[in-house]
């Protein structure tokens, strides 16, 4: 099943580090947050990858062409400059870099790659800058079996904010953390049936005019997920997760898990 992932976007609320290098190349640890993205769609198979580029393409482009296996993988180094590696990352990635406009949104990026779906009943796609521990099989098998064109992850908000509730004259009646209101937004990792393209118009953001299509067709849903969410939205969202990967907090790493596990129950040591 191919990968989807739109990554140009201008990243105005991440303006540190936007104005020299695209949102999705901004790292977490030794590697952007594209990486970490796609490297959980590899860990449970889906290594076929379409990036919907625009703001500072070439930067994304020369990342995977010249892309280094020993920075986030073991290797041994003899004689000065030949390197084994012990383990690799992405050789049985195949990524397409298609450019879907500097200034298209996220409906516009979907119509522009259409083409390279052909074949393609079913298909991922998500944001960039989301990371979760979501575990994707379940969520699939969920998808084919309510049978609808679209489904997209359904996650409580991270952030902190309070929201209030007034009446005409700014009387306030209430004043709650969103995080105990029980409100809902769109994570992205969305499934689509290829019939999404049918309700796409010229012009039209994916979450806005197709969405409501959906909707009065009862074709939309959405998987609630309580488990870990996090997005690198802003500066302070980047601050967070990358405190996260300082301690060594790292849910997202779903392939490391089960590494970890093996470690533990068999005594083997598993290079990273």
């Amino acid at each position: 099943m191919k990968v989807v992932l739109f990554c140009g976007g201008l990243g105005t609320r991440m303006r540190e580090y936007s104005e020299t290098i695209p949102k999705p190349m901004v790292n977490i640890g030794y590697r952007p947050i594209l990486w970490h993205v796609m490297k959980y769609y590899a860990h449970y198979g889906h290594k076929d990858f379409i990036l919907c580029l625009g703001y500072k393409a070439d930067l994304i482009k020369s990342y995977f062409l010249n892309y280094n296996e020993w920075l986030s993988n073991n290797f041994s180094l003899s004689n000065g400059s030949q390197i084994q590696l012990f383990n690799r990352d992405i050789q049985d990635w195949n990524i397409t870099f298609v450019d879907t406009g500097l200034t298209a949104n996220i409906g516009q990026r979907l119509k522009a790659i259409e083409k390279y779906l052909e074949g393609e009943e079913v298909f991922l796609a998500n944001y960039s800058d989301g990371l979760t521990d979501l575990h994707l099989p379940a969520y699939i098998q969920h998808f084919y079996q309510r049978d609808k064109i679209g489904s997209f992850l359904c996650v409580r908000p991270s952030q902190s904010f309070h929201l209030v509730d007034m009446d005409e004259d700014g009387l306030v009646k209430d004043i709650k953390d969103v995080q105990h209101r029980e409100i809902w937004i769109n994570g992205g990792y969305f499934i689509f049936k290829k019939e999404i393209f049918n309700y796409i118009n010229y012009g039209e953001e994916l979450v806005l005019e197709p969405f409501q299509r959906l909707i009065a067709k009862e074709e939309l849903f959405a998987y609630k997920y309580t488990g870990f969410f996090g997005v690198m939205d802003t500066f302070k969202e980047k601050q967070q997760l990358d405190d996260m990967y300082a301690q060594g907090e790292r849910p997202w790493e779903v392939w490391g898990v089960e590494e970890e596990y093996i470690r533990q129950n068999s005594g083997v040591r598993i290079n990273q």
